[in-house]
């Protein structure tokens, strides 16, 4: 391929090609072409322009497939754009010429279409300059088109909108005759050619005013038929048109009447919106013709039209865009009710039709009101709905005072108001749930009364408007969840009131069920209470129901609703009132089959229907117990559901009989009935039905095959039959668009609705089901049909083999047994049933069963596979491989195989084809690579399919089918990679455009390539990069074709190519790409790529690209937006914004969850790599979204002048009016936007805490930025993030008041302790305490919800306990705050508001007390710190800040409340431990539940104590600490608070009334709660424990064991202590943290304190009273007793040992024998150790020294002389090993001295031999500032030693060692010392050596030691005398005893060597002896 990269075409290279591969290398040329002509000089082109231009034609004359004639056009324009124009006329001439052959065999179609794209694209680039040839060349094109087939007229249309492009105005004469042309193909039959008629007329508008003018009727006309059999791609493209020329009409400026004769009349809105209206009601059918048609009631709009409508009505009003909407709002509301009023007979004449109309015009609202308006406009619009609603009330009502019954009920008015406020009313839900908490203004405006007009409408008589409206009431509690309970109080008050008004009980009771389905929306729920209410409403309701026929059915209904509503609740709730619910279950069926006899004799017509009514419901109510509440479905209770289903089933079976005696009014409830118990059984398990599975069986197989049913919905019964990927064959509406909510309706026929809250009030309470908020249950109708099926596999799978033989048998009779119309139908269901019985056998691993099952159920398969219906194929298909997959047996599956071989090679209709293909795909996909052999046929046989031109569909599915299974072959494929690859290849060069379905399999057959090859596409190998070139050859062709779904799909192959290999993908090329479809879209998401598709696959790719290149993708963004042409205005965003700003915008306006959900994961991304890089860009667009409010120039602006006098910039806004809000990125956000934005603020400072440390230090930030002004700090934006901060914190939205919240606490923990460099003694955050104060004060007014008070506490101890202000005066506006919550508190659970569930205000009390927990702690810990300063401060400024003036001060501001708060303190406690209690204590609790929690609400309790137990437990423990347990609280009895705290003596003491507790009692339960409570959590740490609750716990038990009453409990009861350490060891063997570990160990030594008092305590005991006894017979105290030995588990030594040891081991390994002493291991050099270790050590050394007082005495002293040795070892170590600047600080080294003379007294001779080679190694010591104070302090004591030998001989071996060792020292002192002090030194050792000589008497006498001695010291004499020769002859001749001795011993020396006694050591060597002579004889 590297051939094809040069200027001029290869033409030797690309003859020597095959076929394909010259196609790939000319398409790859022409592709190198476009990027080479553009970057090559103006010069060099023109030189080659000739041969270039040549060989380009020739390349037109030999055929181009589609891609490349684009590319090759595309060239062409290029290079006459830069090289010379004078031979492009001649090149014009030639195409035409070639257009007007009359060659018109298909050979030679390529070449005249080639041609055709090349006028386009010249006219295109060149424009104006082709003017005078434009004429001829347009003529000759249109006359071309008159004989063109579909592809012709396609590309003709393409090449004019192109030539109109190029030319604008100059193209006028030609306007008219191009408008007759593409009018024309308006209506063509062929998709492809409409969309690109509405492209060609889309540009011709811009300049054609009579498009929007005079002929404004008939283009809409036009298009209106051009809807019509459309699809989704022409409905895009028509409505974008449609929509665009009216907008057009309202706001074009027309040029003077002078310029165009007649005068052009201004259009007026409601002109266009009449057009519109009558396309809408009447179709495309024009008027006349459709008003007789309505005469006589044919007539009706086709589904098609009316949904291309809406999309035009969106377009169009999008176009003009939010702030033109605002101003008309009222106008076009008005018009888009009346479209559903009965004014039209015509839309409303059929449910189903008015259900669809009903849909459009929601749409429409919803995509302008809810896509194009700020939140502030959306509340105008909000009010504007009101009006209307309150206006359609009074129609009503006027109608419903009239006493005439039969007028009231026929009245045209209340049947026309009826859609008119359904479509109001769903817009108004929708509105409020977007709102969310911003829209509380709403609903406090009392003019508005948004409630009131919601509720009045409940009375409403029709049915669809009371459950619409009742639905408003869910999405207004949704959004706002203090309103749930004061709605839920009304209109439980209303329904009680007016229970005798049938509309009141109806209505009022979907009110209740809807709010009861918004509970689980809202976390911070409803009374518990309010369960019981509800209950005992629906039982009333119930019982009363027979009273009044006239509200039987109603009052039937409504129980039972109330009831299914009620089990949403959940386990919690429902459990207390089950046994009623079932009660009533069990009397709704008649006992026994008798009764059901006697009860159908009985009756009439009405009381069935309100017989069925009540136990459809009963069944619903049950369905939604076992849906909702699985955790009660125990046993015992399935038995008691059990009982009445029988006798359900048996009326299942009787329904039919019962309808022929009664009539068809019970038709509708029995197909009710028996939905409902289908459903029910499907939730429960087989087994509790096994005996009714065969009746069951029957009734569903009539079901599924009966006579009465007419319609085929195969569009909602087969999809979740088919498996997702094979649903992308089928009609693009089957995928998620952005008008699935329309474009839904058109998979249904027309005679069908589509789904409707009024088909099943049921659905109103469960959950909604995917984006859209309504639930749209279908009719009853089609939705038991699907319920029958889901059953049917399940029954089928149960009952007996013979059963079920027997059923399939008969299914495959029904259908052979019926013909047309019906029998699609019955195969349709009958498909379906089947496939749903093999997928339930397949997901449970079951088995078909006998032989003889495979027939029915392989015949069944195989029929449906060959059906017209795609979507049956689809289900078919995967049926087939079920199939295959449940028999599980080789020979089979082969077999199936086979059967789709031989179909396929002999069949030639499009349906057989396509069926087998897709099922040899499935079979791979299902049970993997079957065999080789079956993959090269399949491979072969869908090879040929893929290439028959003459069917797409066939094509499609094939392509579809192999890429099914590359995916499942996995590596087998291999050998086909490269033939697949240039098939892939050849197609996507040959396949028309018109085909894009058979181009999107194309691209899924690539993805699967890819995907198989996987990394290896980074290898270099040659077939390697052409398989790779291949690939994104492929890539290009799919990112060029105008179809979205294939461009989607070329993004997904270029994302895996990227993932796989990253360097061979254009990265720049790729997000140019994507930036350029993301820009397109950002102006109007309603108009922008209608493909959702699309729009997900560019964040996916987006998604993947910035987790490895963040910063290369934001750079190339915005490079494409600045190198970008001017006339591109959206991306004038990414220019000011960047990609990141684009990105934000796209999410405020994007609906789609998972994009959204993309989005902002890709901005996370960009966000962790590159914020601390662009710090300023980033938090500038975080502060550009929060400042941005709905009314711009009006608020912000002020604001800045304001806060920021010197910022000019701003200043100009002012003036600007309110149409330049252009210039602003973000207009009015939303707040879901603007809390994204607030979370990206906390992200940006969590990235700078692990960036430069100047983020968070004021003075090296601004040096640092003097030194370089382009970096950035965070420091230097504080103001900012306050700002910001502040800002969320103070908004409506309760959501972002968290955020806001967060974001300030963030702030306020990493500023907090950061100095103002200007102010010494200040922090920098001492500035913004008002904003502080600002922010949180809101949070604390009555109406804030409890979540948000609650955060807000946790900032107020956060900023409290910073100690950022010092002044006591400042810091209590906020403990203010925290004050009054306390009061507010007081009150207990009771006095909290009854908005919320009871565990709401539990949270809010709980965060009350813990925020109080924080600030006590930290003022105690101030208070403690400030001591010492206290005694000495006595200047001011060392009192500074943190002085000690402000500490006390805080711990005085918290002492007022301390009696209150350690009372609630202690509750609270006593709570977490009862709710911390196994649940076999349960019953054990107290019935009222404990303080602040009541006993039902404690599961959502429990939450709330585990985040705040562990602060109050510290406070706690300290708090007792300061009362030491003795001194009584002064105010525990002097505050009398109103409220009865828990009644346990442990908090009041006597006051209970209970039996008064002595103080030791007390103190005793109290030391025990906080002891337990910590042992408990400690001993079972959770993986998700936090280390603040850890860390709190440790401290709470060590405050608790700084005073002695707890330590003498724990010291005397040894078991406790035990249990304690054992805890303490499994949490520092599982916690890493060295600050656990500490504070852990911290707690040991404590326990160890406390031992050892209690030891000492009994010693001094025992002492006293045995005081006059003898001592030794006092008794042993401490471990070990008289034995020494410690007992595992029963020890507290051992226990402490393990622990110490656990620590030294992990901190130093080297410690470990088995790790040191073991072979396989290398001696390591040690490692330093970190100064957490250094502390960890030194804290386990402390606790070892502490353990020998905690053991008893020992009997004999012989291991303390060890001891001392190693302690002296140790000392060494430490001296000559440490650093000298700490070893020579005076009093280290006074201690180690002190320790060393006090050793030399031991009498011990080990000891001292130790002691002596310690001191001559550190005497030795090379630094004289450590060695030489050992010397002076040690030297004179050695010789004191030495002298005493002298006098008492030495008598064992040791002390002879001794005195060698003593001598060793001085010997070496002598030559360490200078050289003034050695004469005296010498003159010290000669006396000493000279004292131990013996004379030749003696010798012989002596005894072997001293003889030794007598040779050692004479050896050393011989060495010293010579080298001091003259100090050692003063010596001798000041002292002749000495010198006389000398000589004896010499003399003696050498009798001993004559006689030759072996006394010496040194006999052996005679030559030194005689050394020694010669050199004594000099003497």
């Amino acid at each position: 391929m590297e051939l094809a990269h040069s200027l001029l075409l290869n033409e030797e290279a690309c003859n020597q090609l095959g076929e394909v591969q010259k196609a790939e290398f000319i398409f790859d040329w022409l592709r190198y072409l476009e990027k080479l002509l553009l970057a090559t000089s103006r010069g060099d082109v023109k030189e080659k322009q000739k041969t270039l231009v040549e060989q380009l034609l020739s390349l037109l004359n030999s055929s181009p497939g589609p891609p490349t004639r684009k590319l090759l056009a595309k060239n062409l324009g290029i290079l006459y754009g830069i090289g010379d124009t004078f031979s492009v006329y001649e090149t014009i001439d030639k195409c035409n010429d070639l257009i007007r052959s009359k060659d018109d065999s298909p050979s030679y179609l390529p070449t005249k279409l080639a041609a055709v794209v090349c006028l386009g694209s010249l006219y295109k680039k060149l424009g104006r300059i082709l003017s005078n040839t434009f004429t001829e060349t347009v003529g000759n094109i249109l006359k071309a088109m008159k004989s063109a087939e579909s592809q012709g007229r396609y590309e003709i249309m393409l090449s004019l909108q192109n030539i109109l492009k190029g030319l604008g105005a100059a193209a006028t004469p030609c306007h008219r005759d191009i408008y007759k042309a593409a009018r024309s193909c308006l209506t063509d039959r062929s998709m492809a050619v409409r969309c690109a008629a509405a492209k060609c007329l889309f540009e011709l508008q811009n300049e054609a005013s009579f498009m929007w003018s005079t002929d404004l009727d008939s283009v809409a006309t036009l298009c209106f038929k051009s809807f019509e059999g459309s699809n989704y791609d022409v409905r895009i493209s028509v409505s974008k048109l449609l929509g665009t020329v009216l907008a057009k009409a309202i706001i074009s400026k027309h040029p003077g009447a002078a310029a165009s004769r007649q005068s052009i009349r201004r259009v007026s809105l409601e002109e266009v919106l009449e057009l519109l209206g009558t396309g809408f009601l009447r179709g495309s059918s024009g008027f006349l013709r459709a008003s007789g048609d309505m005469l006589k009631g044919t007539s009706s709009v086709s589904r098609d039209v009316r949904v291309g409508i809406t999309q035009a009505y969106v377009v169009f009003i999008s176009t003009l865009g939010g702030a033109w909407l605002e101003k008309n709002f009222a106008a076009i509301l008005s018009h888009m009710l009346s479209l559903v009023s009965q004014l039209h007979p015509k839309v409303t004449q059929a449910q189903a039709d008015a259900v669809c109309s009903r849909r459009c015009v929601s749409f429409i609202l919803r995509a302008t009101i809810g896509g194009l308006l700020g939140e502030k406009a959306q509340i105008a619009a909000a009010k504007d709905i009101c009006q209307a609603i309150w206006k359609l009330k009074k129609v009503v009502d006027a109608v419903m005072c009239d006493g005439n019954l039969e007028t009231r009920l026929g009245s045209t008015d209340v049947a026309a108001s009826q859609h008119m406020l359904v479509c109001a009313l769903q817009e108004l839900g929708n509105l409020i749930h977007g709102l969310g908490t911003t829209a509380a203004p709403l609903l406090q405006d009392s003019s508005t009364g948004v409630l009131d007009s919601v509720i009045s409408v409940i009375l409403h008589p029709s049915i669809s408007v009371q459950l619409t409206a009742a639905w408003c009431l869910h999405c207004i509690a949704v959004a706002l969840p203090s309103y749930l309970t004061p709605l839920l109080d009304r209109c439980l008050e209303r329904l009680t009131v007016l229970r005798s008004s049938p509309e009141a009980v109806t209505g009022f009771s979907f009110a209740v069920a809807a709010l009861l389905g918004a509970v689980k929306h809202c976390p911070l729920g409803i009374p518990h209470g309010k369960g019981k209410i509800i209950l005992t409403l629906a039982e009333d309701l119930l019982c009363s129901a027979t009273q009044n026929s006239r509200l039987s059915a109603q009052r039937t209904q409504a129980g039972w609703l109330l009831i299914a509503a009620l089990m949403t609740l959940g386990p919690a709730v429902v459990s207390h009132h089950l046994a009623r619910v079932l009660l009533l279950w069990k009397c709704v069926f008649p006992v026994s089959p008798k009764d059901l006899e006697t009860e159908k004799s009985r009756g009439d017509s009405f009381t069935w229907q309100v017989t069925l009514e009540g136990r459809a419901g009963a069944l619903c109510a049950i369905k939604s117990f076992v849906s909702h509440c699985g955790d009660l479905l125990t046993e015992e209770v399935i038995q008691r559901l059990l009982p009445p289903l029988p006798c359900g089933v048996d009326l299942l079976t009787r329904l039919s009989s019962i309808i022929k005696t009664y009539g068809s009014p019970l038709k509708t409830p029995s197909v009710v009935y028996r939905q409902r118990l289908y459903e029910l059984l499907i939730l429960l398990p087989p087994e509790t039905y096994e005996g009714h599975l065969c009746a069951i069986l029957k009734e569903l197989a009539a079901d599924l095959t009966g006579p009465d049913i007419q319609v085929a919905a195969s569009t909602f019964l087969l999809p979740p039959l088919c498996h997702q990927d094979d649903l992308l064959l089928l009609s693009p509406l089957l995928q998620e668009t952005d008008h699935r909510f329309i474009e839904e309706q058109l998979l249904l026929s027309n005679g069908i609705a589509c789904g409707s809250l009024e088909y099943d009030p049921y659905s109103i309470y469960e959950k909604d089901v995917g984006g859209d908020s309504v639930p749209k249950p279908l009719p009853p109708t089609l939705s038991v049909i699907s319920s029958a099926i889901k059953l049917f596999g399940v029954v089928c799978a149960h009952v007996g083999e013979a059963q079920r033989l027997l059923t399939l048998e008969q299914l495959l009779d029904s259908i052979k047994h019926t013909k047309g119309a019906r029998q699609q139908v019955v195969q349709l269901h009958v498909i379906a049933s089947v496939s749903s019985f093999l997928k339930y056998v397949a997901g449970s691993k079951g088995s078909l069963g006998p032989e003889e099952m495979r027939r029915p159920a392989l015949a069944l398969v195989t029929g449906a596979l060959e059906s017209p219906n795609p979507l049956v194929r689809c289900a078919a298909a995967e049926a087939w491989a079920r199939l295959a997959q449940v028999v599980d047996d080789g020979p089979f599956t082969a077999s199936l195989a086979q059967v789709s071989f031989d179909k396929l090679k002999s069949a030639r209709d499009v349906v057989t084809r396509t069926g087998h293909s897709l099922a040899l795909g499935s079979l791979h996909r299902h049970l993997g690579g079957i065999s080789s052999q079956h993959l090269n046929s399949c491979v072969g046989i869908l090879y040929t399919l893929s290439q028959d031109s003459t069917s797409p569909d066939v094509q499609t599915w094939a392509l579809h089918s192999l890429s099914l299974i590359i995916d499942s072959a996995g590596p087998l494929y291999y050998p086909h990679v490269e033939p697949t690859l240039s098939l892939i290849i050849m197609l996507l060069l040959n396949v028309p455009p018109t085909h894009a379905e058979v181009h999107q399999s194309l691209g899924r057959c690539l993805n699967a390539l890819i995907t198989t090859l996987g990394p290896e596409l980074q290898g270099n190998s040659t077939s390697v990069s052409t398989l790779r070139t291949s690939c994104l050859l492929g890539c290009a062709v799919m990112q060029d074709n105008p179809d979205c779904l294939v461009q989607a799909q070329a993004i997904s192959c270029l994302q895996q190519l990227h993932m796989f290999a990253p360097r061979h993908v254009n990265l720049s090329s790729l997000v140019s790409c994507l930036c350029e479809i993301l820009l397109d879209n950002s102006v109007l998401v309603n108009l922008c790529s209608p493909y959702l598709l699309l729009r997900r696959a560019v964040l996916a790719c987006l998604r993947q690209l910035v987790q490895r290149e963040a910063a290369e993708v934001s750079e190339h963004a915005v490079t494409l937006a600045k190198d970008s042409r001017e006339e591109l205005t959206p991306d004038a965003n990414i220019r000011e914004v960047g990609l990141e700003g684009a990105l934000l915008i796209l999410l405020d306006k994007e609906t789609d969850q998972r994009l959204c959900h993309d989005i902002k994961e890709t901005l996370n991304h960009m966000l962790t790599s590159m914020a601390v890089d662009k710090l300023s860009f980033w938090l500038k667009l975080c502060k550009d979204v929060l400042a941005a409010s709905a009314d711009f120039t009006a608020v912000t602006c002020v604001d800045t002048m304001q806060e920021e006098e010197g910022d000019k910039g701003d200043d100009a806004s002012v003036l600007t009016t309110g149409r330049d809000d252009r210039s602003r990125p973000f207009t009015s956000p939303r707040w879901a936007t603007r809390v994204f934005a607030a979370d990206c603020v906390c992200r940006v400072i969590n990235q700078c805490e692990s960036a430069h440390c100047a983020h968070f230090d004021v003075a090296l930030a601004q040096e640092m930025k003097k030194r370089d002004s382009r970096s950035d700090f965070l420091v230097l934006h504080l103001a900012d993030l306050i700002r910001m901060a502040f800002m969320a914190a103070t908004d409506h939205s309760d959501q972002l008041r968290l955020s806001g919240l967060q974001t300030l606490l963030i702030v306020i923990r990493r500023f907090a302790t950061i100095p103002e460099p200007e102010f010494p003694g200040h922090v920098i955050l001492e500035q913004y305490q008002a904003n502080v104060g600002a922010a949180l004060r809101p949070a604390f007014t009555s109406e804030t919800a409890p979540d948000v008070t609650a955060k807000a506490c946790q900032v107020c101890s956060a900023w409290i306990a910073s100690g950022v202000v010092s002044d006591l005066n400042d810091l209590r506006r906020v403990h203010h705050l925290l004050v009054s919550s306390l009061t507010k508190i007081q009150a207990g659970k009771e006095a909290l508001s009854h908005l919320y569930n009871e565990s709401a205000s539990t949270m809010e009390i709980l965060a009350v007390l813990k925020a109080w927990a924080e600030v006590y702690i930290i003022a105690v810990e101030r208070h403690k710190n400030n001591k010492q300063p206290l005694k000495t401060a006595s200047c001011p400024e060392e009192s500074g800040r943190n002085g000690s003036d402000s500490s006390p001060g805080l711990l005085d501001l918290v002492h007022t409340d301390l009696g209150t708060l350690s009372r609630l303190w202690l509750a609270a406690l006593q709570d977490f431990a009862l709710l911390t209690l196994p649940s076999e204590f349960a019953s054990q609790l107290p019935t009222e539940g404990g303080a602040f929690y009541t006993a039902e609400t404690s599961e959502n309790a429990k939450l709330h104590y585990n985040n705040s137990w562990a602060l109050i437990l510290h406070a706690t423990a300290l708090w007792l600490t300061s009362t030491g347990f003795v001194v009584a609280d002064p105010d525990e009895g002097a505050s009398n608070l109103s409220r009865p705290v828990t009644p346990t003596s442990m908090c009041q003491g006597s006051s209970s009334g209970a039996i008064a507790k002595s103080p030791e009692d007390v103190y005793s339960d109290r030391f025990h709660l906080i002891l337990g409570i910590s042992v408990e959590f400690l001993c079972s740490l959770r993986s998700d424990a936090t280390m603040e609750s850890i860390t709190a716990c440790l401290h709470a038990l060590q405050a608790l064991l700084d005073v002695p009453w707890p330590r003498s409990k724990i010291g005397s009861d040894q078991a406790l202590g035990i249990e304690l350490l054992n805890v303490l060891h499994r949490v520092i063997l599982t916690r890493e943290s060295p600050s656990i570990q500490l504070a852990s160990l911290e707690v040991v030594r404590q326990i160890i304190c406390a031992a050892q008092e209690h030891v000492k305590e009994k010693r001094r005991s025992a002492e006293v009273d045995d005081g006059a006894a003898e001592k030794e017979t006092l008794p042993e105290f401490g471990e070990g007793k008289d034995t020494g030995g410690l007992v595992p588990g029963k020890s507290l030594v051992f226990a402490t040992l393990e622990l110490c040891v656990c620590i030294l081991v992990r901190q130093l390994p080297e410690l470990n024998p088995k790790l040191t002493g073991s072979p396989g291991i290398k001696a390591t050099k040690p490692q330093m150790l970190s100064e957490d270790g250094s502390r960890l050590v030194s804290a386990a050394l402390v606790i070892l020294s502490e353990l020998p007082a905690v053991c008893s005495p020992e009997e004999d002293g012989t291991h303390q002389e060890l001891d001392e040795v190693s302690l002296l070892t140790a000392i060494t170590v430490f001296i000559l090993s440490t650093s000298p600047e700490v070893t020579i600080i005076p009093c280290l080294q006074k201690r180690c001295i002190e320790k060393f003379k006090v050793t030399l007294e031991i009498k011990d001779a080990m000891v001292q031999i130790k002691t002596y080679q310690l001191l001559l190694s550190i005497f030795q010591y090379p630094n004289p500032a450590v060695s030489y104070p050992y010397i002076y302090s040690l030297v004179s004591s050695i010789v004191e030693k030495l002298q005493e030998i002298d006098k008492k001989n030495p008598e064992d071996t040791a002390e002879l060692q001794i005195f060698q060792e003593g001598i060793k020292v001085l010997e070496a002192l002598v030559t360490i010392a200078e050289e003034q002090h050695r004469s005296q030194l010498v003159a010290c050792l000669l006396p000493i050596l000279i004292s131990f000589l013996l004379d030749e008497n003696a010798l012989g006498s002596a005894t072997s030691i001293m003889r030794n001695l007598h040779d050692f010291a004479l050896q050393n004499l011989m060495q010293i005398g010579p080298q001091y020769s003259s100090v050692f002859k003063s010596v001798m001749a000041s002292s002749p005893s000495l010198k006389a001795r000398l000589e004896a011993a010499i003399k003696g020396n050498q009798e001993s060597v004559k006689v030759g006694t072996p006394t010496s050591k040194h006999t052996k060597h005679p030559g030194k002896n005689s050394s020694i002579q010669l050199k004594t004889s000099f003497l």
